[in-house]
């Protein structure tokens, strides 16, 4: 967004951003021609099929500074390749997308070096929502989100993919997709967070701090055993 100095207005900007994308009033598949009344209700029923799986990822395209939107245009197939590769390429952004990986042909079992490190670090999702905003979206196809080596074997690939659409324009884009994913996007940074913190729980770094309000070593290893099996989970799909 070519911003020199970053300041925390901007990136609560861009957090406001992201997350209004998601929340502004949009038409559900349930709900028809009405719009949802109960968005965040909605989210947690189309994307979280399994209490183990809470999880939830956002990536909203395009975003870019004001003063460039009068000189871009948007394309629907366009846009959706570009958030289709962030979802497989876990890319948290259009710049620097890795075009490499690919989905694990279907029928295919991974094995062969745990299948060349998952094809390239391919993100494997349990659901996905897809929010499109913005003129002729109605006629969209959505068919890509669709395929079944996106998702994880257990979980059949129709009830695992959702589109929620309005005609309405967000942010003054005149196209504008979302992508809300329940996926291994965390697992990494999550895995690196919790060893970290173990190793300043083991040099027992800043404990002190914390047993004089009352909190024990055994509330500390119950985290970590919770942390430890939503990551052994989410490497498992």
């Amino acid at each position: 967004m070519h911003i020199k100095q970053i300041s925390f207005r901007d990136v609560n900007q861009v957090i406001a951003h992201q997350l209004g994308s998601v929340f502004q009033p949009a038409h559900t598949a349930e709900a028809g021609l009405h719009y949802s009344r109960n968005p965040l209700g909605d989210l947690m029923e189309t994307l979280v099929p399994h209490p183990e799986f809470k999880m939830l990822g956002l990536r909203n395209i395009p975003q870019m500074p004001e003063n460039s939107l009068a000189y871009s245009t948007f394309s629907w197939p366009g846009l959706l390749k570009h958030l289709r590769q962030m979802l497989i390429a876990n890319a948290k952004m259009e710049e620097g997308i890795d075009w490499q990986v690919r989905p694990p042909c279907p029928g295919s079992s991974i094995s062969s070096s745990h299948s060349t490190n998952k094809l390239l670090h391919f993100n494997t999702s349990i659901a996905n929502l897809v929010i499109l905003r913005g003129k002729d979206m109605h006629s969209v196809d959505l068919g890509s989100f669709r395929d079944p080596s996106l998702y994880t074997s257990w979980l059949n690939p129709q009830d695992a993919f959702n589109a929620w659409k309005t005609p309405r324009a967000f942010n003054k884009y005149e196209k504008s997709a979302s992508l809300v994913s329940n996926s291994q996007f965390l697992l990494k940074p999550l895995d690196n967070v919790v060893g970290k913190a173990w190793n300043m729980f083991a040099s027992k770094a800043y404990i002190h701090q914390y047993t004089k309000f009352g909190i024990e070593e055994e509330d500390f290893l119950d985290s970590f055993t919770t942390l430890e099996q939503v990551i052994s989970s989410y490497t498992n799909l």
